[in-house]
């Protein structure tokens, strides 16, 4: 029996704890992540708590479980509104073509200029940073990119023999597209979003480094890196333990989709 490449096992293994955690965090934690102890603050790792406390006496082992179930709910819908706006418009705007894919694609070009944080930026000054407000701007964000990679997938489709024979047999260009397009577009789409989750992520606890993620109190992974800053000399563990959650789950998340395209990709098999 062959067994699975190292980087899927160790990616699989690293995704997999962060779901485990995130689902637990969702559900339960050892304690109440905003429940104030003026008594415990700055607290060091200890049996009671484990990671520490940080400088209102919230126990950081608590903060990080609740924290990693609103980081990943906000990737996962991010991800899922990105994929879904960006395939919409890339199967429209490969298979119609004409002056509507060259509308489009102006507009969608003219998107992919600006970096996808700055663009979020952006977009959370007008929709408000707020749980919500980050998945509409980011969703919004990162759509422009599955829309080119979509639209690329279809232009080479949509002259293919099967495109023509159901063309031929009468099919309407609605039922070619959702049959016969969409499915062959879901390999790439899924390398694609497997990266981009990481991407996500880290866009995600960037703004709320910056304090236009979440708002406080409520954790995150971000917020709790930024609060760390003015006690790093006498409390390392409020940035180790952030830092080393959002490190590990973005080398999980990339070792995993490197084992995704070698899977899905024609060209990798068999090396």
């Amino acid at each position: 029996m062959k067994l699975p490449p190292l980087n899927a096992l160790l990616g699989g293994f690293l995704i997999g704890v962060l779901i485990l955690v995130a689902l637990t965090g969702a559900l339960w934690t050892p304690y109440d992540p905003l429940q104030l102890s003026f008594r415990a603050k700055l607290a060091a790792p200890s049996a009671m708590h484990w990671l520490g406390t940080d400088e209102f006496g919230r126990d950081v082992l608590s903060r990080l479980m609740a924290g990693a179930a609103t980081s990943v709910w906000i990737s996962l819908l991010t991800v899922t509104m990105a994929v879904t706006l960006g395939t919409l418009i890339g199967v429209f705007s490969g298979y119609v073509r004409g002056w509507f894919d060259r509308i489009v694609m102006a507009f969608n070009d003219a998107l992919l200029a600006f970096p996808g944080i700055l663009l979020a930026l952006g977009l959370l000054a007008v929709v408000g940073a707020n749980k919500y407000g980050i998945i509409v701007a980011l969703g919004i964000a990162y759509a422009p990119s599955v829309a080119r990679i979509v639209r690329g997938t279809v232009l080479s489709l949509r002259e293919r023999e099967f495109i023509a024979a159901s063309r031929v047999m009468g099919n309407s260009e609605g039922y070619t597209m959702a049959r016969h397009i969409l499915p062959n577009c879901i390999a790439p789409l899924t390398v694609l979003a497997t990266s981009m989750f990481g991407y996500v992520l880290l866009a995600e606890s960037a703004l709320s480094f910056l304090g236009l993620g979440v708002p406080p109190p409520a954790p995150t992974w971000g917020n709790m890196l930024a609060g760390s800053r003015p006690y790093i000399g006498q409390a390392v563990w409020l940035g180790i333990f952030p830092g080393l959650c959002i490190s590990l789950t973005l080398l999980g998340i990339n070792l995993l989709g490197d084992a995704v395209r070698d899977k899905l990709d024609p060209r990798m098999r068999g090396m």
